[in-house]
């Protein structure tokens, strides 16, 4: 089946995320192909994976790892959920880890196709987080991942309270965001969300975890204002949260 939007990219081996998105949103056709353009993302199968070496990009292994670490029960049998899960980068992390239950959805088609082609997931779904809800039932997944996918011009922050919507009483969320300099007023108004968030007895904070070298930068005007010890490489962060465990409902006495 022709696909305007993998033959119209195809070409662009070098273009990062932003334009990706950028190029896409110009493409005629239908609202699926406008919103597989705001899910392309630069792990995206034309620079998929050479450039993940290249840019020596870090956030599947340390949100996998930071994941792993504070669950409670046997990842053998934990169902996960990732979201954006692009062509398995994070897959590929958590199966490492001992994970073999994992759903993904993803917002691009020729993405999607390239995660079923490596047999990562067990269940693989077409969505683009925002402007859809996730295809699963309240209370299902005992941990959600979204990893690369929480920036400017992706998932909007608003749609952090869905991703709760599906995960179980005590299961975890783990989302990551990049602190490039364009990045920066997303970051802070995501944060602001899950503060919320937690101030509501929705979830608890488990851990947050600033990496100094989550990816090497493209150009000088990704670096943030401070470089600090890490000149070349954008930072990123990790937040892990527990959603709130159901609180039993109180008999009533006579």
């Amino acid at each position: 089946m022709f696909d305007p939007v993998f033959e119209a990219t195809q070409p662009l081996q070098s273009v990062r995320a932003e334009d990706w998105w950028a190029v896409e949103m110009e493409l005629p056709g239908t609202k699926r192909n406008v919103l597989e353009g705001m899910a392309l993302r630069w792990e995206c199968v034309f620079v998929y994976p050479q450039d993940v070496g290249t840019l020596d990009y870090q956030a599947p292994r340390l949100a996998a790892d930071c994941l792993a670490s504070a669950f409670l029960s046997s990842p053998q049998e934990a169902l996960l959920l990732d979201v954006a899960c692009g062509t398995g980068l994070v897959a590929v992390e958590l199966q490492r880890l001992g994970f073999c239950n994992l759903h993904g959805v993803e917002g691009s088609k020729s993405m999607l196709e390239v995660a079923k082609n490596r047999g990562l997931y067990q269940q693989l779904s077409l969505c683009v987080l925002g402007p859809e809800p996730l295809p699963a039932p309240s209370d299902h997944y005992d941990a959600v991942t979204v990893v690369g996918a929480l920036s400017d011009g992706q998932i909007p922050y608003s749609a952090v309270p869905e991703l709760l919507r599906v995960t179980k009483p005590g299961g975890l969320l783990c989302l990551t965001t990049r602190a490039n300099s364009s990045n920066l007023p997303y970051k802070e108004a995501l944060e602001a969300q899950l503060a919320r968030l937690e101030q509501a007895g929705k979830w608890n904070r488990v851990l947050v975890r600033t990496v100094d070298q989550w990816e090497r930068a493209t150009s000088e005007q990704e670096l943030p204002p401070s470089a600090g010890s890490s000149p070349g490489f954008i930072p990123g962060a990790i937040y892990l949260y527990r959603k709130q465990e159901a609180v039993p409902a109180q008999g009533t006495g006579f």
